[in-house]
């Protein structure tokens, strides 16, 4: 075993160590017998990054966390068992596996370990309850170890979207452009949770452009919502073969920079969502808040809490946020780090085109040439 490898899973089994006490803290304070963690989501949190996804299309996956006061198990089958105990599972875990056709045999286990107490879940079914709202507020601070996962995962993502973007020409589909963008996540070992693209012809029409068969044309959009060890990548950019809507840029822009300068310890999501209302508002643009949801924090899903006038949840140091500011045919979107700097560009490319906006380098429209 190599020093890097060694000390990569000494760095997990300490965090899932960290985790696995928080979790036992909330289990003890419930007087509750488990905690069941169904979701891809929580499942990449506890295990410092493992994945039990195998059909992306769906928020749970092939394995579950039970945690008691005495053991944290993976609950999965004999399909998935030897999978993840070999590429998936750090120290620290044990395993309960059933044979695939015997379910039952997993929920009868899960109430004997229970003894008969509340089983708390992060998907509750069949009686069991929610989790406490104070440990979903948690996992949005994320710790040394995930911040660093977060960083190689932006970068990567970041170098993906920007290859695909100075690949791609007039005549290639929405299609072809979303099949380019995912293959250059999976070649990186990322999971292309999310890819839109749009050209020409429908980028002003729709906010969500699902990939088409229409042509690019003069210009594009495409956005990634890149997963990888739980966390997303989330960003979008645009590519033109003529001159670039600078107007409509900037202006996009100033809106965005205000919302940002807000996001700081202390202040509330909802604060940032009336910043951006009233930049909207001040750039003549007070439509456009209510055509598209402006991002929020992000983590393990690809917007754990989106940004609304109520949102009250209060920003702290180590959330990461995505948002996404649009006007109809233009969008801004990077992921951030709040530290002790302030934010900290994940998804940032040097080699892109970009611009100083009151003091920090946004994306511009990459100006390609058309043959």
């Amino acid at each position: 075993m190599t020093a890097a490898l060694s000390d990569t899973r000494q760095s997990r089994a300490a965090e899932v160590a960290d985790k696995l006490a928080l979790l036992r803290a909330h289990l003890q304070a419930a007087g509750a017998g488990a905690i069941r963690l169904r979701g891809i989501d929580w499942f990449a949190w506890v295990t410092a990054g493992g994945s039990s996804a195998v059909l992306h299309a769906t928020d749970a996956g092939v394995a579950e966390v039970l945690v008691t006061p005495e053991e944290a198990c993976i609950l999965t089958d004999e399909i998935e068992a030897e999978r993840l105990r070999t590429e998936e599972i750090p120290e620290g875990f044990t395993f309960h596996v059933e044979p695939w056709a015997e379910p039952e045999l997993r929920e009868r286990y899960v109430q004997g370990a229970a003894s008969g107490r509340a089983i708390l879940s992060d998907r509750p079914s069949n009686g069991e309850q929610p989790l406490p709202h104070a440990l979903k507020v948690r996992r949005l601070v994320l710790g040394p170890a995930e911040q660093e996962r977060y960083r190689v995962l932006g970068r990567e993502a970041a170098e993906a979207m920007s290859e695909v973007m100075r690949r791609v020409r007039p005549e290639w589909t929405e299609h072809q452009l979303a099949g380019a963008g995912a293959e250059a996540l999976w070649r990186r070992g990322i999971h292309p949770a999310l890819v839109l693209a749009a050209g020409e012809r429908r980028l002003a029409s729709y906010r969500h452009p699902t990939p088409s068969s229409a042509p690019v044309g003069s210009h594009a959009m495409l956005v990634f919502c890149a997963r990888r060890h739980g966390l997303y990548a989330n960003l979008t950019r645009f590519v033109t073969f003529g001159a670039a809507p600078m107007d409509e840029q900037r202006a996009l822009m100033e809106v965005e920079a205000t919302g940002l300068a807000d996001v700081m310890p202390g202040k509330s999501l909802s604060a940032v969502y009336h910043t951006l209302a009233a930049a909207y508002k001040h750039a003549d643009r007070e439509d456009a808040i209510r055509e598209h949801h402006q991002g929020g924090i992000t983590g393990y899903r690809a917007r754990e809490i989106v940004a609304s006038p109520s949102t009250a949840t209060q920003l702290e140091e180590g959330m990461a946020f995505a948002f996404n500011p649009s006007f109809a045919g233009v969008k801004i979107e990077d992921t951030f780090l709040l530290g002790p700097d302030g934010l900290e560009n994940l998804t940032f490319d040097p080699g892109w085109p970009a611009v100083d906006v009151h003091g920090r380098m946004r994306p511009l429209w990459l100006e390609a040439q058309s043959c």
